[in-house]
């Protein structure tokens, strides 16, 4: 797989129809549609470009900062397999062989793996085939037609057809080549291998080899690092939060490779945007994501992520947006039930209530965890939905209404017998609870009462007084 105008994209990220051009020593490295179209060549100096395209964006070509985005996309990419390797002419090779199956066939891992690029925004030329070399060789050689071969027998005939300046191994010795008729891989193969490594290097009779699926071929995989730290410094300020999701998405396609090569899981993601330094210095705004169940697909983040930023407001412009991830555990392996549960499995409806969360706020969203008190305005607590429950073990015996309300009601009396609608008639009770001595003591009679209509509700009456019946709570 080849990458090319890395540059031009982190110079400017709408590049594919804005004019941008990377220059390397005053002579144009890397141009934009759009400036090509203007006239603008690779070649060119950067007198030319400013006659040609006046309004184009001008940068200096950074090597570092290109070598440090590969190496960006490879962490990405390790999300389809852990063998990922950098190759010249900003290249990456991976190794699918074993991940096949696990992404149901080459078309879909193609179409998986354009999707991640096209993520990252950047202009790449995938290609694959039996060997490393060969794959390399027809993503970077532009007069290849065909880049996806299986079959080691047609990708010989398609790199026979090949230049032999597309193999750096053979670019030292083209005059040579050429006065001799050596202009194809084809034709360079169909001389003797003998008085070919006399005259040239053994390096070059390797890599034919290498190429052709004919020796083996030595790669070093890019190794993860122990911890994941992504941020990325912005070209230009943003002052809408939904600007922040283009960036993020880079950042959440980096995490999720980094997750997939340690084998590990995301619950809880730390998205911090930052402001102005110096003298207008603003403290960072910090967007947590919390999971109801662990994930390492960028897809799930993404769709956390908008919500939370759809509501977003920005104190300041953003200069900087970093992603941490707070909590990891180990991955799940995927379930194999041979009955799966109906109604959709506990993971799609952990998926609802992220998106919950994410859409209405943390403190919209509770469930219950019970306090170890017999009063039941103490007992019934509510938590965040992704904070964990207390460990109360229930009243065995006792009869519990499903809704019970925040502040009781007083009910009247009519022929003395409490009325809420209609009169009510004690079915069960009494049941005593006398507790908090020691904070607001609560001394009362409980009492299920059921109305005519057969609705049943949860009375009580405070002992030693006369204030009359309460209603706290009703029953499904």
């Amino acid at each position: 797989m080849h990458l090319s105008h890395v540059s031009l994209d982190m110079l400017c990220p709408n590049w594919r129809t804005e004019a941008a051009v990377i220059l390397d020593r005053d002579q144009v490295r890397i141009c934009s549609p759009a400036a090509a179209r203007a006239g603008v060549q690779v070649g060119m100096r950067s007198g030319g470009v400013n006659t040609l395209c006046p309004h184009a964006t001008i940068a200096q070509h950074d090597a570092h900062a290109d070598a440090r985005a590969v190496s960006d996309i490879a962490l990405a990419l390790l999300q389809y397999t852990p063998e990922v390797a950098l190759a010249d002419d900003d290249t990456l090779l991976l190794d699918v062989s074993a991940s096949l199956s696990l992404f149901g066939g080459i078309r879909p891992l193609f179409r998986k793996v354009q999707v991640t690029l096209d993520a990252l925004a950047f202009a790449n030329c995938i290609s694959m085939a039996p060997t490393a070399t060969g794959a390399w060789l027809l993503a970077t050689c532009q007069s290849s037609r065909k880049r996806r071969i299986l079959r080691l027998s047609k990708l010989a005939r398609q790199l026979d057809r090949l230049p032999c300046a597309a193999l750096p191994a053979a670019r030292p010795y083209l005059d040579w080549l050429k006065g001799i008729g050596g202009s194809t891989l084809g034709s360079l193969r169909a001389l003797p291998r003998a008085g070919l490594q006399r005259r040239t290097h053994k390096s070059l009779l390797q890599a034919l080899d290498a190429a052709y699926g004919q020796a083996p071929e030595l790669l070093e995989w890019v190794v993860p690092p122990p911890e994941f730290a992504g941020r990325i410094e912005l070209m230009e300020r943003l002052e809408y939060a939904e600007a922040v999701l283009f960036v993020a998405r880079r950042l959440i396609e980096q995490l999720c490779g980094w997750l997939s090569a340690h084998r590990r899981a995301v619950s809880r993601v730390v998205l911090t945007l930052e402001h102005e330094r110096g003298r207008h210095a603003r403290p960072p705004t910090e967007l947590e994501l919390a999971l109801g169940a662990p994930t390492w697909e960028p897809g799930h983040l993404l769709r956390l992520l908008k919500e939370r930023l759809h509501n977003l407001e920005l104190a300041a412009p953003i200069i900087a947006v970093a992603l941490h991830a707070a909590d990891t555990e180990t991955m799940a392996p995927a379930p194999k039930d041979l009955f799966p549960e109906p109604g959709g499995s506990p993971s799609d409806r952990e998926r609802v209530l992220e998106l919950l969360v994410a859409r209405l706020g943390r403190e919209n969203v509770l469930h219950p965890s019970p306090v170890a008190d017999y009063r039941p305005e103490v007992a019934n607590c509510w938590v965040p939905i992704d904070k964990k429950p207390a460990a109360i073990p229930c009243l065995h015996g006792a009869e519990r209404p499903f809704w019970l309300l925040a502040t009781p009601i007083p009910l009247p009396l009519k022929n003395h017998r409490p009325f809420y609608g209609s009169p009510l008639r004690i079915v069960r009770g009494p049941e005593r609870i006398e507790d908090g001595w020691w904070n607001g003591l609560a001394v009362r009679d409980y009492f299920v009462a059921q109305a005519q209509d057969g609705s049943r509700y949860w009375l009580y009456q405070e002992r030693g007084t006369h204030s009359g019946w309460f209603l706290h709570g009703l029953f499904a």
